[in-house]
């Protein structure tokens, strides 16, 4: 679908989108207790959507309401291939969990996700006891043991998620667990699993994030969880009444563990006029300076930083592009070629993605399916001095389904 975002002045309160990040592991952790879960505050975006299919084909009893979610957990595989989507959380998690069905299960996906590499842990996974082969890393990935657990080591340089997966896995494994952790990025999505977990009485111990002691044998307890809040989908909410009005975005935490809630100092950081009352954060569009900000630990800010800094006065510094190679797209470049199609100023320079602050124009964007490009893009639209169209703009409903649709109530022309 194509949309044209005009420039607007926008204004108003919004609820947040509920975190992803949250749900998939909830979602996950539901399906490994015996007994029923409620999830409330559900996420109903894509990635959530295929993390709830999968745990149905792996034999889950799932009743959906737009308000909460019930998950009856426990396995019954009912088909030995399962579909991740297009969720790179989804199929990093779930490989060594679907390892306790006791079936041989082949995990697969479609579109971006094909080309993404989902399992560089294979070695650390055998030595814990599974059998798992994968095509050169990608996708398909066949599990066709149970996880036993025993002592590892991972690299976890690439993704966090690898390391999610073995501590939502390995309490369940019949053996005690110590997973030994090399170049841990993203820690704070490392607390958000261990938040999750605690929901279900999971105990694990985590020494500095180097070393994880998992006691095997443990139950997951069926709970009521609720979703917090998403601060990357809110950021770009955030960065729109920042550039081009004044917007309160509703259900944020602001002690919260998502690595994201870091674009709050960045926009302070930008001089952005922000207030916080309770989870209700509201942001005024100012005059906006550079800033320097390093993104190392929070690569999905990329996009709404981007789309801030284009309009500060200045030249901004944002580091850790070395995080962005393998998204949906080569997101760094991607935010070079598409922001650069709007009179942007993008310069990468070894770990650095450089803007000068510009006058941008309107052009017709190409958001290579990367939801995050399409909402930054769209967000710089409201204040460029002609219409911007974006191509396949449905690709935001992987992580904010109702992105359009929420700018458009705080008056954002959009057709």
């Amino acid at each position: 679908m194509i949309r044209t975002i005009y420039k607007s002045k926008i204004s108003g309160s919004i609820k947040g989108p509920s975190s992803k990040s949250e749900m998939q592991r909830a979602v996950a952790a539901a399906l490994l207790a015996e007994g029923r879960t409620t999830i409330v505050n559900p996420s109903d975006c894509e990635d959530s959507l295929s993390s709830l299919d999968m745990i149905k084909r792996l034999g889950a009893e799932v009743k959906e309401d737009a308000d909460f979610i019930e998950i009856d957990g426990g396995f019954n595989v009912k088909n030995s291939t399962i579909d991740c989507g297009e969720s790179g959380t989804s199929a990093r998690m779930f490989t060594p969990i679907v390892s306790l069905s006791g079936s041989e299960i082949t995990l697969t996906g479609h579109g971006s996700l094909l080309k993404r590499p989902v399992s560089l842990i294979e070695d650390s996974l055998r030595h814990l006891g599974m059998e798992i082969s994968s095509n050169n890393s990608m996708l398909p990935v066949r599990v066709s043991s149970r996880i036993r657990g025993g002592e590892t080591t991972i690299d976890a340089g690439l993704s966090s998620q690898f390391l999610t997966g073995l501590l939502m896995a390995l309490p369940c494994a019949e053996n005690d667990s110590i997973v030994h952790v090399n170049n841990l990025k993203s820690r704070q999505y490392i607390d958000i699993t261990i938040k999750i977990l605690k929901y279900f009485n999971i105990e694990i111990v985590n020494d500095d994030y180097r070393n994880f002691t998992i006691r095997g044998n443990q139950k997951f307890s069926p709970c009521k969880v609720e979703i917090e809040g998403d601060w990357s989908g809110a950021a770009f909410l955030l960065c729109a009444g920042a550039i081009a009005g004044d917007v309160t975005v509703m259900g944020l935490q602001n002690n919260s563990v998502q690595p994201d809630r870091a674009f709050m100092d960045a926009l302070i950081m930008a001089g952005a006029d922000v207030t916080v009352e309770g989870s209700s954060i509201r942001v005024k569009n100012s005059e906006l300076n550079a800033f320097d900000f390093d993104a190392t630990d929070c690569p999905d800010l990329f996009p709404p930083l981007a789309a801030l800094a284009m309009f500060c006065e200045g030249e901004t510094r944002l580091k850790g592009t070395h995080r962005l190679t393998h998204k949906e797209s080569n997101r760094a470049l991607t935010i070079k070629e598409e922001f650069e199609k709007l009179n942007g100023r993008v310069l990468l320079e070894g770990d650095y993605m450089i803007i000068s602050g510009s006058e941008l124009t309107g052009n017709t964007i190409d958001p290579h399916k990367d939801h995050r490009i399409a909402m930054a893009c769209s967000v710089a639209g409201l204040k460029c001095s002609s219409p911007v169209v974006i191509t396949d703009s449905e690709c935001v409903n992987k992580s904010y389904s109702t992105f359009f649709e929420d700018m458009a109530k705080l008056g954002a022309d959009i057709k």
